[in-house]
């Protein structure tokens, strides 16, 4: 392992156990710094760049790779964290990063289902199978409170408070929240639970505190769930690319489309700025403009 690379696994455990991160936020740091090594073994250098001309050649080279705007802003956000780690080490004083600006914004609007694509999606499973019965769970789950994928796979029985029509998430920066959900996702989930989540711990003799879980009595992986979104998505017609964040951005979608007030969706979202929820409110306005076309006389 080359000086350089001793370095960063050192920032690495620093963010994780010191700062308490999370595994996603690391991996992401790892994945960023472990590409501008490369970059640099590339070029010869032997340590740390201390000219923004070198930073800005490494980024020229990822948009190269036709990185996505968001992705060359935290890769920015990764090597200015790690430069200031850096300098606090006493390993380098000089920072090239404070001549690096972030690439503007991209405001991309989010894929959305309509009311109806979500219906058909939703018939997809056969409940009549063990497997189809978890995913129209799961899939009510995600519809019924908008959250992440993450938050998803980690939900656990006792998270969910069927009396108070309500389930508990853990979201990013270990911030809880909870969440309504409506009876139909409920009634899934136990219908779910009752004929084949318990059954098949039961057959395994074993035990888990997470709710969804594959044929083996463990918890579903972020792939997995992506993968049973992509196939009933093939089943059901629908075209557009859908992941489980789509389903995030339906919900929060068809909330305000039906008059849901903009700070209570930010506040199930669990989003700590209220801007990041506002891109939602672009794709209610063909919506708006269609309900005034329709009832306004002379529209």
């Amino acid at each position: 392992m080359s000086k350089l690379e001793e370095q960063v696994e050192d920032y690495l455990r620093f963010v994780q156990l010191e700062r308490g991160l999370s595994n996603n936020t690391v991996t992401a740091y790892r994945q960023d710094l472990t590409e501008f090594i490369n970059f640099l073994k590339q070029e010869g250098f032997s340590s740390w760049p201390t000219e923004a001309t070198d930073i800005d050649a490494f980024l020229a080279r990822q948009r190269d790779m036709n990185k996505a705007t968001s992705s060359i802003s935290r890769i920015i956000s990764s090597l200015r964290k790690f430069y200031q780690w850096l300098a606090r080490q006493n390993i380098q004083k000089l920072n090239p990063m404070i001549e690096i600006d972030p690439p503007k914004k991209e405001y991309k609007l989010p894929v959305a289902l309509t009311e109806k694509e979500v219906s058909v999606l939703l018939d997809q499973p056969d409940t009549s199978k063990k497997l189809g019965l978890r995913d129209r769970a799961l899939l009510e789950t995600l519809y019924a409170t908008g959250i992440r994928v993450s938050e998803l796979i980690n939900l656990k029985l006792e998270n969910i408070h069927e009396d108070l029509q309500l389930i508990k998430v853990l979201g990013k920066g270990s911030k809880e929240r909870l969440i309504p959900i409506s009876d139909m996702a409920l009634s899934w989930i136990k219908k779910y639970e009752e004929e084949v989540r318990d059954p098949l711990l039961l057959k395994k003799g074993s035990n888990s505190e997470f709710l969804f879980l594959n044929n083996r009595g463990t918890p579903l992986t972020r792939q997995a769930v992506w993968q049973i979104i992509k196939r009933y998505c093939k089943m059901a017609g629908i075209d557009k690319d859908v992941t489980p964040h789509t389903l995030r951005h339906t919900f929060a979608t068809h909330l305000l489309e039906n008059g849901a007030d903009l700070r209570v969706v930010q506040e199930i979202l669990g989003h700590s700025d209220i801007s990041t929820t506002q891109i939602y409110t672009n794709l209610t306005q063909t919506h708006i403009l269609q309900v005034y076309q329709k009832a306004h006389p002379r529209a």
